[in-house]
């Protein structure tokens, strides 16, 4: 039996709230269970020095853990953790765009965790999408862009082995004490953009890495419809 009651395969629950941010061209409050991250997406009329006159945008993340987003204040400075997650983050969401569509500009989506509880980069890269999604749909609005640069969405989700049991979307305490841990992003389409898998105790077998797989493609169905509700709800 899970800590929280959920079945093996069931999801905690997710709610995307769209538009928190009164400033950002695209923003949304994510929460999984008790893991709440910030994501806003702004647009800058620039591009990194490697991409000056080739005339292809840029996509980019920054990721922060707020002091009190657990149980002890921790630092501000994202450290090796958070730079690994924030490139990860990055990776995900380019995946998404047609870069040569995005033009010379460059957005950044910065995921600020306010409350974690396990699963906080696969919140950020889920709720990182809609928020791109949204900045291009206003740059589109705008005049700025003709055509939708978003060619798939993208979402993320982990999994792992718990007392022996392969289970999707894990808390803190499930994380902390699981035999395997993983994280899979995964596209619209089906197909993996990163998979983080790692065996925390003792190694997992092909059919373990299989039940992981397919609890991360079921949990992708509900994720990707919580995406959909979120970018409709938005304002234009």
């Amino acid at each position: 039996m899970r800590s929280d009651g959920r079945r093996p395969d069931e999801l905690r629950a997710i709610t995307i709230t769209p538009d928190f941010s009164k400033y950002a061209e695209g923003s949304v409050l994510i929460a999984a269970g008790e893991t709440q991250v910030i994501c806003t997406a702004s647009v800058e009329e620039k591009v990194p020095p490697f991409l000056e006159g080739k005339g292809k945008g840029w996509v980019t993340a920054e990721y922060a853990m707020l002091p009190r987003a657990t149980h002890t204040r921790s630092g501000r400075n994202p450290g090796g953790r958070g730079q690994e997650i924030q490139r990860l983050i990055g990776r995900a969401l380019r995946a998404a765009v047609d870069t040569r569509l995005l033009g010379p500009r460059q957005i950044t989506i910065d995921c600020d965790v306010i409350q974690a509880d396990g699963g906080t980069r696969t919140a950020a890269i889920t709720g990182g999408f809609v928020a791109l999604a949204l900045a291009a749909r206003r740059l589109r609005a705008s005049g700025k862009l003709t055509k939708d640069p978003i060619k798939q969405a993208v979402a993320a989700i982990s999994a792992g082995i718990v007392d022996g049991e392969a289970r999707v979307d894990l808390p803190y305490v499930e994380d902390s004490n699981a035999e395997v841990d993983c994280n899979f992003v995964m596209t619209e389409k089906g197909g993996f953009v990163e998979i983080q898998a790692t065996a925390e105790k003792d190694s997992f077998s092909p059919e373990q890495y299989g039940q992981l797989v397919a609890l991360a493609m079921g949990a992708m169905k509900t994720l990707l419809a919580r995406q959909r509700e979120a970018i409709e709800r938005a304002r234009p």
